[in-house]
């Protein structure tokens, strides 16, 4: 008998971004393949990808892809393994995101890599311009950003340098898609 399988979703971090870290999603898919994961499905080109393993800690499936990108791209790379049920507590769990018809790229989702204390998020001065928002639920600030996040300086990199901690930063489209390529909704 096969041992069930679980649902995971791997984001990594600055892959494919200002022409650093560059990987082809096929070659992307066949590493993770290679790992023996099963159901591999990539989204987008910056590093999105949906696959089923046994169950595991996410930790020890990070640790993995983290490893074999390194080994074949020669690349270091932050990897953030989540469960498909865990990336349904963040697409659920948006307190700023006002819902279907809102414009999907003025919400971001930045998933930190390790846990920070509400305490240690309310210390940090953020450098928010008018109608700016940022919040911290879970290892996610939750970010709305009217202009714009390419205008915005709250960033993954103002949030890492900031909280020190890794960080990887999705717009709320792609955190949407990639519940559903979960099957967990739209």
């Amino acid at each position: 008998m096969t041992a069930p399988m679980t649902t995971y979703v791997s984001l990594l971090r600055a892959v494919n971004v200002s022409g650093q870290n560059m990987i082809r999603m096929a070659e992307l898919k066949t590493s993770f393949e290679a790992l023996g994961f099963e159901e591999v499905t990539t989204y987008l080109q910056s590093g999105n990808v949906v696959f089923k393993a046994g169950k595991a800690e996410p930790r020890r499936h990070a640790a993995s892809v983290k490893a074999r990108i390194a080994k074949d791209f020669g690349h270091d790379v932050g990897v953030l393994v989540l469960t498909s049920g865990e990336l349904d507590v963040i697409a659920t769990s948006n307190s700023l995101w006002p819902g279907p018809g809102a414009d999907e790229k003025l919400f971001h989702g930045t998933c930190l890599f390790r846990p920070v204390s509400e305490d240690d998020f309310r210390k940090v001065k953020l450098p928010v311009q008018p109608g700016e928002q940022a919040v911290l639920a879970g290892q996610v600030v939750y970010l709305h950003c009217p202009n714009g996040y390419g205008r915005t300086k709250i960033t993954n990199a103002f949030f890492e340098k900031a909280l020190a901690v890794p960080a990887t930063t999705r717009n709320w489209r792609t955190v949407l898609a990639l519940r559903g390529l979960c099957g967990r909704g739209a």
